[in-house]
């Protein structure tokens, strides 16, 4: 039997995002960071299936490294009609994603799974919020790619940051957008056992 996510078995987060270990130890669950080597690039037919299954594969890397620990795998993509976004590689690709994005919804999803320590799939689950954006002119484009802040995030903006200029408004969870769903995520920590109790 694992035993349950303490200070001395904390949870393995299998994530470089900053973003995601500062909302975990914002909810005061303890942690540590081993960033995965899964190449995050593919085939998107179905967002929600691709992100629970590159955040096993994650999930499934540190593990493999890790024994003995609750692993934590996430992913997160944003979606604008048929449109997948990942990470910009340089400024055109974020002037482009952020044009598109502009005056429209879009989803943003990110898939979770929690491995044990026998490498199991102990809770898995895919959430999406539907965000909207203001109309944004050439000049705010240019003016927040400038910032840096675009790159390495989904959709090429963090909500969470300056990004939070262009978002009027957002239906389901705030932090998935961030990059963790908290509500759902310890509702499965929960479930699995993970935690024993919250908060």
């Amino acid at each position: 039997m694992m035993m349950p996510i303490d200070e001395k078995y904390p949870l393995v987060l299998a994530s470089a995002s900053p973003r995601r270990t500062r909302l975990l130890a914002r909810m005061g669950i303890p942690h540590r960071v081993v960033v995965s080597r899964v190449d995050e690039e593919g085939s998107v037919e179905n967002p929600e299936a691709f992100c629970r299954n590159l955040a096993f594969l994650k999930a499934k890397d540190v593990g493999s490294r890790e024994n003995g620990f609750w692993i934590l795998g996430a992913d997160t993509l944003v979606v604008i009609g048929s449109k997948v976004l990942g990470k910009p590689v340089n400024p055109d690709d974020a002037q482009k994603m952020l044009s598109l994005l502009s005056g429209k919804d879009h989803q943003v999803i990110t898939g979770f799974c929690v491995l044990n320590s026998l490498g199991v799939i102990a809770y898995s689950e895919s959430v999406t919020t539907t965000v909207h954006f203001k109309p944004l002119s050439e000049e705010e484009i240019t003016g927040y790619i400038r910032t840096r802040e675009p790159f390495g995030k989904a959709g090429a903006y963090a909500i969470q940051g300056v990004g939070a200029f262009m978002v009027e408004s957002v239906s389901g969870s705030y932090t998935n957008v961030v990059g963790l769903p908290m509500c759902a995520l310890i509702k499965g920590l929960m479930q699995c056992g993970a935690l024993r109790s919250f908060p």
